[in-house]
């Protein structure tokens, strides 16, 4: 329930965060200055008593996470793949958060299961383990069918996690009311919509059955993908809160020194990860969402294996086709060409000066062409890309939220596996392909024959259109009223997706 009442909500967030150490921590992490540090304590301490004790045997922030709940252990997820963002300490920190929670209780797992599925764990399963992994929303037990003794992976919701997220969101929802109500500049964020959209993912991820039909969906898409496997989904041996689904034995993607000591080369499977990922995105236009380490594993024969597709992302061909020209025009350093995108797509608002905006991307690519990754400041170039986005007007485009966040977390995951890889070079050939099929003569062809199937479709609806537009314009018509019209943008746009090297894998 939303209301005034969430407002002790946030003062026991921002209590917790000083009561465990927390806040400091996380000023030292984006080298805040010390009047903001000196700020933090002097108004935080007197209020820390209020907050949660969390496990003081957890570092300070996975410590406030986990003591908040499910919807802030989901943003440290985000956290914990950018070591170049937050500092390797607390990336490991963080990681634990992908999957290795505190489990519920076996008993709770096993009535969940019979509940939803209407027959008892030992008629369903011969084996059934105690929970292999456990994240903020759901835990995986090792088990093997009964009728068939294949082995399979059972994913059981935590109980009461649908409460404990609409407690969690409602707060988010007063937090960034708040923030457009103070701060009329934060509104081109808009703060509201992305807490909307944050909301109605996550909703999405508590419903088991719609992450097997994603599950199934993405298998089909990717069959042909060399070096990507992708467990199934059992049907019959799922529900909305209980999901099972092959079992794919692999080291998991965080564990660097194990993948190497098995004999792989990760800086071969930290470019096929990236290229699969936009693939998926140009190519389908639908692609996971939730590429943390957590859910990604390598297998014996040097396959990537993806899992956990409770959070799915979707493009459609328009943007696509808008995101491939951005990302081409950077790889080909064409920043008037960029820039003329954005004014085209609406990204940008048109009273604003293209050739200004063009050199603003310059500022923004050149930087990194030559610069050897590990010398690219996040941080800095974070500031700049957000002064960027003020500068012109960019406002938020909710609908891309997803692409722009599963860019960060995939380039964070890449660059663990190989912190010099060449984002340029490993994106080009997926690029110039999509490129070559979606905008080339071809391509023009294939919109044309589109168009010409539309009209054929709707044609016996035609006479009644012309009919029905001849009759408006023979009526008087009043006063034309004058409205100001703003073209959407997007905050951090797909500029900043070209520019994977700086923020995500191709987030800038």
């Amino acid at each position: 329930m939303r209301g005034p009442h969430n407002i002790w909500r946030l003062i026991r967030t921002g209590a917790t965060f000083q009561r465990t150490g927390a806040m400091g921590a996380a000023l030292d992490a984006m080298n805040a200055p010390a009047r903001v540090r000196a700020a933090a304590r002097l108004l935080g301490w007197p209020f820390a008593w209020l907050g949660y004790p969390g496990d003081p045997d957890l570092p300070p922030i996975t410590r406030a996470l986990t003591a908040l709940g499910p919807a802030y252990i989901k943003f440290g997820q985000i956290l914990s793949t950018r070591a170049d963002v937050v500092g390797v300490e607390m990336a490991g920190h963080l990681r634990m958060l992908q999957d290795r929670l505190p489990p519920f209780p076996d008993e709770i797992a096993r009535a969940q299961i019979e509940q939803d599925l209407g027959a008892p764990v030992s008629t369903l399963f011969s084996e059934f383990s105690p929970p292999v992994a456990a994240a903020s929303i759901a835990q995986v037990h090792r088990a093997r069918r009964a009728d068939t003794g294949a082995e399979v992976a059972v994913k059981v919701l935590r109980p009461d996690i649908l409460a404990d997220f609409r407690r969690d969101l409602d707060a988010f929802h007063l937090a960034a009311s708040l923030i457009e109500f103070l701060s009329p500049a934060s509104r081109r964020l808009r703060p509201l919509d992305v807490v909307g959209h944050f909301e109605s993912v996550v909703l999405g991820e508590l419903d088991l059955r719609l992450e097997a039909a994603s599950a199934s969906e993405f298998a089909e898409n990717t069959r042909g993908d060399e070096e990507l496997a992708v467990p199934r989904p059992h049907w019959d041996l799922s529900g909305r809160r209980v999901l099972t689904s092959d079992w794919a034995e692999g080291i998991p993607m965080a564990d660097v020194a194990a993948i190497r000591a098995a004999g792989h080369d990760t800086s071969r499977i930290a470019a096929r990860l990236l290229q699969l990922f936009l693939s998926h995105a140009l190519r389908d236009g639908f692609f996971h969402a939730d590429m943390h380490q957590g859910n990604l594993r390598v297998a014996a024969n040097g396959d990537i294996i993806a899992f956990d597709f409770g959070i799915m992302g979707e493009i459609d061909e328009y943007t696509r086709r808008v995101y491939a020209e951005i990302l081409y025009g950077f790889i080909q350093r064409d920043y008037h060409r960029v820039a003329r995108v954005h004014f085209e797509a609406g990204y940008v608002p048109s009273d604003r000066n293209i050739a200004q905006f063009a050199r603003a991307l310059r500022a923004v690519g050149e930087p990194i062409f030559d610069a050897d990754a590990s010398r690219i400041s996040m941080a800095n170039l974070l500031a700049y890309l957000f002064e960027v986005t003020e500068r012109f007007g960019m406002a938020t485009r909710t609908e891309l939220i997803l692409l722009q966040r599963t860019m960060v977390v995939v380039e964070g995951v890449t660059r663990t596996l190989d912190p010099q890889i060449n984002i340029w070079a490993t994106a080009r050939p997926v690029v110039e392909t999509y490129i070559r099929s979606n905008l080339g003569p071809r391509a023009l062809l294939r919109d044309g024959l589109r168009v010409i199937e539309a009209l054929g479709r709707h044609g016996p609806l035609l006479p009644e259109v012309v009919d029905r537009q001849l009759d408006r314009l023979s009526r008087p018509q009043p006063a034309p009223v004058v409205v100001e019209r703003r073209n959407p943008g997007w905050l951090i746009t797909t500029i900043l997706i070209a520019i994977g090297a700086a923020i995500g894998a191709f987030l800038a």
